[in-house]
Formats: C-alpha cells, structure tokens, sequence
C-alpha cells in the first residue's frame, strides 16, 4: 500500500472529506464519458452513486467506531444488488432489436464499486480502478470499433415499402456471393400501406464491401431505410 494514504485510513473529518471528495473526482471522471457520448446516465449521475456508495461504508465504519455491533460488509453488500436495478434502467431494447446501454450499466455498477472502496480507505484500488474504466472506455472503445469494421459478419435492418422488397435484396445478395446466415422479416401497418421490415445476417465475401452492398441495396426503389445494427 501506499504509505502516503496512511493519514487518511481512519475515520476523521479530514479523512472523510478527503474520501467524498476523491469518490466525487473518481465518478466524475467516469461519468464524463458518457456524458460526452450522450447517454442516459451521464456526469452527475455517475458522481452521486460513487459518492453515495462513499458514504454508505463510511456509515458502516461509523457505526463499528461508535459500538453498535453490525457487519461491516453488510451496507456495502445491499449497494451492490441494489444499484443493479439503476443500470438495467439505462438499458432499452430499440425497435430494430438492437440493445442499447450495456456498457452505462456496467459503468454505473463498476462506479458503485469505486465509492465502496473509496469510502473503506482504499485509495489505491478506487484510483486504479478509476483509471481502468477509463482505457476501457476510451481506448479500448477504438479498438473494439474497428474491429466491428473488419468483422465479415453484419446485421441489416432495411425497411420495404410493400412486401415485394426482400426479394430483391436477396438478389443481391446471391450476386455478391454473399452467405445469408439468419433472416427476420415483419410487418406493420401505415397510413399509406403496409410496411415489411426485415433483419438480414450476412457473411461477407472478401470481393465487396460492406460500403458497396450498402450502396446496391440503397439503389432499390422499394427500399425506405438500411442501417447496420
């Protein structure tokens, strides 16, 4: 450990003000991320659950130090479930069938996480962990991205004006010797007519791009919408 935490390791109005203080800089950081991404749960929302969490074992520590008899670990615990149903909030299910907000949960649970030690004296493992949220999010994000952009497998949510389209991107599909893996289609009504949505899985073939079968697919007039999921 850290011998220039040693001061801070007990339960003092220095010490405490020192622990909310780092538990807010900490979850701060992590929420200014997301919220410069824009999503859900963003700058505040990150800082009031990491300090929160602070806090929740600063009162257990507190509670011991004053002669209640109580599990320390015990406050800390009920955090831990408890800000799970936070996170499953920022998570949603798009029409298109694409899940959004996995990553804002878990940064919400790992910042919950971070304020327990924190508040618990253990500088050294909420820095640290701070810091590796952070290259997850930033720059492991770049990597994973482009990984996504070499990957030879897609998925392609397009939508038809009538229920002839699906057909026609088959077509191309068999022409870019493209492998249709799986294949959802629905329907829907409008006030102008009916509308088929569809969900393709493709494997692509290393002679065409995604751009160019993106672009073939765009040039068919039945075609209203077509977006990578």
């Amino acid at each position: 450990m850290l011998s220039i935490f040693d001061g801070l390791r007990e339960i003092g109005f220095l010490s405490v003000a020192v622990r909310m203080f780092v538990a807010v800089l900490c979850g701060g950081l992590i929420g200014i991320e997301r919220e410069y991404k824009r999503r859900p749960a963003g700058f505040r929302t990150h800082i009031l659950i990491c300090l929160g969490a602070a806090m929740t074992t600063l009162t257990s520590q507190y509670m011991v130090d004053i002669g209640y008899f109580t599990d320390l670990a015990r406050l800390g615990a009920q955090v831990i479930a408890g800000v799970g149903f936070i996170g499953a909030g920022t998570i949603i299910v798009t029409k298109r069938q694409r899940v959004k907000g996995l990553t804002t949960a878990a940064g919400l649970w790992c910042a919950a996480i971070v304020g327990l030690a924190i508040g618990g004296g253990f500088f050294e493992g909420g820095l640290l962990t701070t810091a590796l949220i952070l290259l997850s999010e930033l720059l492991f994000a770049k990597w994973e991205y482009r990984m996504l952009k070499h990957t030879p497998e897609v998925n392609l949510y397009i939508e038809f004006r009538g229920k002839y389209g699906p057909e026609q991107v088959l077509r191309i599909v068999h022409e870019c010797d493209i492998r249709l893996l799986n294949l959802e289609i629905t329907k829907r009504a409008m006030a102008a007519g009916d509308t088929t949505c569809a969900i393709f899985a493709l494997r692509l073939s290393h002679k065409f791009s995604l751009e160019y079968v993106l672009e073939e697919i765009n040039k068919i007039h039945d075609v209203i919408t077509v977006e990578e999921l």
